[in-house]
């Protein structure tokens, strides 16, 4: 099973700040990481080369009024909100980051690779079609999937387990029913929205599915929600690709969040997306990389056994190294709230999908 992998060098020349928690050590020490256990060596692991999103590619998610405020203001630097700058330069950095996204969906369509990581930044998934907004500029994600349309695939199912909520995806696609939007995320968290009660509009009634979780929450949680939301979705829905807004914010190390999955459980999750994908679609699996702030003790566990799990090769567990920090932020409780919010979700969406009937 060999996965890809987009990078290219200019993901790290972007920088908001020197102190800006989206910060280009993100990938310098997940890369060093990688470069310490061989990743890059493996046969089951190949290196993609990102190309720049087009016009076209960028125009089918974002209106044209806001790509010129993006292109103007790489040449000069501008503000969007307090924690989403445009410094000189973003504007090709952010097109190679869409590009990548595709590249990766691309590579999977064309049989290069049986599935693909992106991972790329600045990240996408709070990018709404007329403004940028959590660190975001390009959605992605979106970009990505409205070219798998254009493309030819008519069934695509998106799931967002990064710890905040991936709005502007979901408003990108709030009222298609071709695209099912799944999210889990923590509530309360930025940015205040993914309430189960949102569940999209017109056509698209019931292809948002939004199931969160409270502070606290661990790997058990995020099984559950897999085994009783997400997959039997999947298997109703039956899509033709899958793809993943793979925030690692989620980690019991992360300081941006109160969550509590370990590396391990990004690798189970995975593990069961992968085989749901084979089982629905040939395998044709996507993720790519959105936010995840613990640097040293996060990020290169998380995205390493992410890959891992794509690939087939073996996971690394870093919940013995900082058990203290697992124990402090994980609550037993907040399991019991999970159960009732998955209750919740499926009576909303009882009145749309046969599996919660």
């Amino acid at each position: 099973m060999v996965t890809g992998i987009v990078y290219n060098e200019k993901y790290l020349e972007h920088e908001q700040s020197p102190d800006h928690p989206e910060s280009k050590e993100r990938l310098k020490y997940t890369l060093d990481f990688f470069e310490k256990n061989s990743l890059f060596e493996d046969p089951n692991i190949t290196l993609l080369e990102p190309f720049q999103a087009t016009p076209e590619d960028v125009l089918r998610v974002h209106h044209p009024k806001y790509i010129e405020l993006l292109r103007k203001g790489s040449e000069t630097g501008a503000v969007i909100d307090a924690d989403t700058f445009i410094p000189i330069g973003l504007f090709d950095i952010a097109l190679l980051a869409a590009g990548g996204t595709i590249m990766a969906a691309k590579s999977v369509i064309e049989g290069d690779v049986e599935n693909a990581f992106a991972m790329v930044r600045p990240p996408g998934h709070h990018a709404h079609p007329s403004i940028g907004a959590g660190f975001c500029y390009l959605n992605n994600i979106a970009i990505a999937v409205k070219w798998l349309r254009e493309n030819g695939i008519e069934r695509i199912m998106i799931i967002d387990w990064d710890a905040h909520h991936g709005d502007g995806t979901q408003d990108v696609f709030y009222e298609d029913n071709s695209v099912l939007f799944v999210s889990n995320h923590q509530i309360p968290l930025y940015p205040g929205t993914g309430y189960p009660e949102e569940v999209g509009k017109g056509k698209g009634k019931g292809y948002t599915v939004n199931a969160p979780l409270p502070p606290g929450a661990g790997d058990e949680s995020y099984l559950y929600i897999f085994e009783e939301v997400i997959k039997p979705l999947a298997e109703e829905f039956r899509p033709q690709f899958i793809a993943i807004s793979t925030g690692m914010d989620n980690h019991f190390t992360d300081h941006l969040t109160s969550l509590a999955i370990t590396s391990k459980g990004y690798y189970d999750l995975m593990d069961r997306v992968v085989n749901l994908s084979k089982k629905l679609c040939n395998g044709n699996l996507f993720a790519v990389l959105e936010g995840g702030y613990s640097v040293v003790k996060g990020l290169p566990y998380t995205i390493y056994n992410v890959i891992a799990a794509m690939s087939g090769i073996e996971p690394v567990d870093d919940s013995e190294s900082y058990s203290d920090e697992l124990s402090l932020r994980k609550r037993e409780s907040a399991h019991i709230t999970v159960e009732k919010y998955v209750e919740t979700v499926k009576d909303i969406h009882s009145k749309y999908w046969n599996a919660f009937k």
